[in-house]
């Protein structure tokens, strides 16, 4: 056994070898390719989805977020209507990211998506850290969405003379960015639409993968209707006056407007592309992984840029930038075109579209939990119960599906944007290291999809982008996230270490046990 082999075999302390260094070893355990071969059959998931599902749960988690709702937050606050470059920008780092999903994904088609494949590459610790960076994205992303749709779902009734009282429409709390607190809103009590949307999506979510992609297919489909829709109508109705500054002049801090505002909406933004992320969490449901997957990330992403780009060119050219910071931009843009008729269908779209992306969040962070607890790593009575009818995780469904709505009825949609933008480019760098690792510590292992340019050129530009956007995102949001990992590592050193399945040879036949 070579020292790179035995450095991260989990192997048991040697004679010679001190307590710190054992120790230390151990937090390099990686699982190796031929193991994750044995579980994906082995899972008690039912493998239901094909190519087609796979492109649309990602169409459904990237579209809604990024054009319904964080344009025009991105614009108003960051960028103008360069928010058009910012959303190249941030596409130009996903792809890289989905082209090193696909080959990863082609190689190890297990459920888990950037944890898994981290846990293959850079060890158990590095695992650790990325599959609670993963929990917070999807939590917080579909809570995200669920305070967007609240928005839309209020504006919706007010085109029939229904107002909806804003004191259980609207989150109780608001961040005021000069203190750095969140503030009490004086009248709000609680997004109700908000709470009550994600408890109804988690039962669906117990009631099977199956049909939770069958209400996903038909939402995607009523989404990306009306977007078409939108496009064709919103753009004989642009004021090229709307584009005058077209990179607003910075207003002295580095998030606010100009260059650097532009960067800094990129890594807001970068949040509406983290579907084809979900997309990997669902392999062992998925009937050929090793095929479909890499399809399903790739043909969803390209899709979803091309229509970004082409709505912000709409939204920004129809309202003036300031008027987007709503938490319903589209329906802002349409009041302004003067057709109510549109509003109406518009709306109804979103509230369809939006419904799909909480419902692929959710998914995504219940899949994310049961790889852990498989692992030993994350309370495994818990997360890898799988429900004897349904053959879905149902208690870690209903136990994701609570926390979520709690916060999306307290919690306004600014701060939760920033805080999944974080999260998901910690896991995007982590990926394209981990094709890297791969392709030196494995490089004969079956690959049925390859980046391409090469095994270091796309990984290496992807991982310093990532970087870069990170680097531009609030403090605020970056002082969330260490706090949060802190959170991760001493859950992980009083209980995942000692549970560990690859690092303590007793611990499988226990998990078997309780996975029964």
């Amino acid at each position: 056994m070579s020292g790179y082999e035995f450095f991260t075999s989990g192997a048991s302390r040697q004679a010679d070898e001190s307590a710190w260094k054992y120790h230390l070893r151990k937090l390099f355990t990686t699982k190796s390719l031929e193991s994750f071969e044995m579980e994906k059959d082995t899972s008690g998931l039912k493998r239901t989805l094909s190519a087609f599902d796979l492109i649309m749960i990602g169409l459904g988690s990237i579209i809604g977020t990024g054009i319904l709702i964080i344009t025009g937050q991105a614009a108003a606050t960051k960028a103008g209507p360069a928010v058009v470059i910012s959303f190249i920008i941030s596409g130009i780092a996903a792809s890289f990211a989905a082209l090193c999903y696909s080959e990863l994904s082609s190689m190890i088609p297990v459920a888990g998506s950037a944890y898994t494949y981290v846990y293959a590459t850079l060890g158990e610790l590095a695992a650790w850290i990325i599959g609670w960076s993963l929990i917070l994205e999807y939590a917080v992303g579909a809570s995200t969405i669920a305070v967007g749709w609240s928005g839309y779902f209020v504006n919706f009734f007010d085109h029939f003379g229904i107002k909806l009282s804003p004191s259980w429409t609207s989150a109780p709390l608001v961040f005021d960015h000069s203190t750095g607190y969140l503030l009490r809103i004086p009248g709000a009590y609680i997004n109700l639409p908000a709470f009550l949307l994600i408890l109804f999506l988690t039962i669906i979510l117990i009631l099977g993968i199956k049909e939770s992609a069958t209400v996903n297919n038909i939402a995607v489909t009523l989404k990306v209707f009306v977007i078409l829709l939108l496009f064709f109508v919103g753009i004989t109705k642009i004021n090229p006056k709307n584009y005058d500054p077209f990179i607003p002049q910075n207003e002295g801090s580095f998030s606010e407007f100009g260059i650097t505002g532009i960067l800094s909406a990129s890594s807001v933004v970068f949040f509406a592309y983290i579907g084809f992320d979900s997309i990997s969490t669902t392999a062992q449901e998925a009937k050929n992984p090793q095929r479909d997957l890499p399809i399903g990330i790739i043909v969803s992403l390209i899709i979803c840029t091309i229509l970004y780009v082409a709505v912000c060119v709409v939204l920004t050219g129809v309202v003036h930038y300031p008027e987007l910071n709503n938490p319903a931009p589209v329906t802002v843009a349409i009041n302004a075109m003067g057709m109510s008729w549109l509003g109406v269908i518009v709306d109804f779209g979103a509230l369809a579209g939006l419904l799909s992306g909480i419902l692929v969040f959710l998914m995504g962070q219940t899949r994310i939990f049961y790889a852990m607890a498989k692992d030993g790593l994350f309370f495994p009575t818990i997360a890898s119960k799988i429900h004897p009818k349904y053959k879905t995780p149902h208690i870690s469904t209903a136990v994701t599906g609570v926390i979520c709505a709690i916060i999306s009825s307290l919690l306004p949609i600014g701060v939760l944007a920033e805080l999944t933008s974080v999260g998901t480019l910690s896991a995007f760098l982590l990926v394209n290291i981990g094709v890297l690792v791969l392709r030196i510590t494995a490089p004969n292992a079956p690959r049925k999809f390859k980046v391409p340019g090469g095994p270091y050129l796309i990984p290496i530009i992807g991982a310093l982008l990532d970087l870069l956007l990170l680097f531009t995102a609030t403090t605020a949001s970056l002082i969330r996230l260490l706090v949060w990992m802190l959170i991760g590592l001493v859950i992980y050193f009083l209980y995942g270490r000692s549970h560990s399945v690859a690092n303590n040879s007793n611990q499988y036949m226990k998990n078997k046990e309780l996975n029964g």
